[in-house]
């Protein structure tokens, strides 16, 4: 995915404010190119400082190497003493998306949407998801407990477990290997798949955008249902619009407009400290509430007395899930909310997950209000996809 080389620097050239332009003379020539060895190299200065004429340097030549604009430039990475050992070069192949764009590790892979790709034919006209039941979270750790979820409700009505795709965005962490999460899901059949896209990398598949992405899960994957969240990490500020997961609601209108199911997973918790995330989020009520102008299904969990009386739960808080969640959905919002009910055996099988659950620091235990939601949506989800 990197190509790299070391080299000197020779001379510097225009500068402005974060960024020096160098000449670099490599140590070893781009691949196939033996006649030049002098580039253009650009380092950003505020994130590997500043180099002089004489200093050693570490690049990063992927674009160059394969003749792409993307600025005309070797990215400086670092310091590096000629000699410096480096991994080999990437096998010829084709992919020219660059993703984490004009970084230092900028990465070129091949996308499944892009001209090169075996499935650009299968994408170049796609445009209908033919009703793809897709479920739209704000935090990483729900991934495994909406999963969980359908896996019990196709259990329940005798169905095998559905084939799911996980979309992954670019809010949190971008490198999909950086979640033990996904890699675990992958292995035990939990997640058929996995298609990073915008920035994020390292999936099944690679997509340039979330409707690329939604896409390739029903016309490449054949998913009978899609996850869509950021990778681990989670950005807030605690303002009303400045966290990474405003982008929820950008993908239940990508689910909606490609003729998908768009459902929408509350994000809610009766453990955390912050008023502003308790109940159902701030985050989710932004998200869907603002930033999601189609409708979608909102799916609201009903806890049986036995999940009501549980740690971090009470009637209290589902008096006040079931007020916010009203607010999203019509008569009052734009959304249709769907009652999921809630038992022991949802919990059962949220036990049973081949990863350990934990949103914000919090197990299932601590805050079962946050995991049973995120797997009533998946209930729901499976219910649709069977339908």
């Amino acid at each position: 995915m990197i190509t790299w080389r070391t080299g000197t620097v020779v001379s510097d050239g225009r500068a402005w404010p974060g960024a020096q332009e160098l000449t670099v003379d490599l140590h070893e020539p781009l691949p196939g190119r033996t006649d030049d060895t002098t580039v253009r190299a650009l380092a950003y200065t505020e994130l590997v400082g500043t180099p002089a004429p004489g200093d050693g340097v570490l690049l990063n030549v992927s674009a160059l190497a394969r003749g792409l604009g993307t600025g005309g430039y070797a990215l400086v990475v670092g310091p590096a003493a000629p000699g410096t050992p480096l991994p080999p070069d990437p096998a010829p192949g084709p992919g020219h998306l660059v993703k984490a764009r004009y970084t230092p590790l900028q990465a070129l892979v091949l996308g499944v949407d892009e001209q090169e790709s075996p499935h650009h034919d299968t994408l170049r006209y796609a445009d209908d998801l033919h009703g793809l039941p897709v479920v739209v979270a704000d935090l990483h750790s729900a991934l495994p407990a909406v999963v969980a979820g359908a896996r019990h409700a196709a259990a329940l009505a005798g169905r095998p477990a559905p084939r799911v795709a996980y979309v992954m965005t670019d809010g949190g962490a971008l490198p999909a290997a950086f979640s033990r999460t996904v890699a675990t899901l992958r292995e035990t059949g939990w997640v058929d798949a996995c298609v990073t896209v915008g920035q994020a990398f390292g999936g099944d598949l690679e997509a340039v955008t979330v409707h690329t992405g939604l896409l390739a899960a029903r016309h490449v994957l054949g998913a009978d249902l899609v996850v869509v969240a950021q990778g681990p990490g989670n950005l807030g500020t605690g303002t009303r619009w400045g966290y990474s997961g405003v982008a929820a609601g950008e993908a239940l209108n990508a689910a909606a407009v490609l003729r998908g199911r768009p459902v929408a997973s509350l994000r809610v918790s009766g453990a955390d400290p912050r008023d502003r995330h308790r109940g159902v989020s701030h985050h989710s009520l932004t998200a869907y509430g603002r930033v999601a102008l189609t409708a979608a299904d909102v799916v609201a969990p009903q806890p049986v007395p036995d999940v009501e009386a549980l740690p971090g739960w009470g009637t209290a808080l589902t008096d006040l899930v079931d007020r916010q969640a009203s607010a999203l959905t019509t008569p009052t919002g734009r959304h249709h909310r769907v009652d999921v009910p809630v038992d022991a055996s949802l919990l059962d099988a949220l036990r049973a997950a081949p990863v350990r659950l934990s949103t914000m620091g919090r197990g299932l235990d601590d805050d079962p209000a946050a995991f049973l939601t995120a797997a009533a949506a998946g209930v729901h989800a499976e219910r649709l996809a069977r339908a």
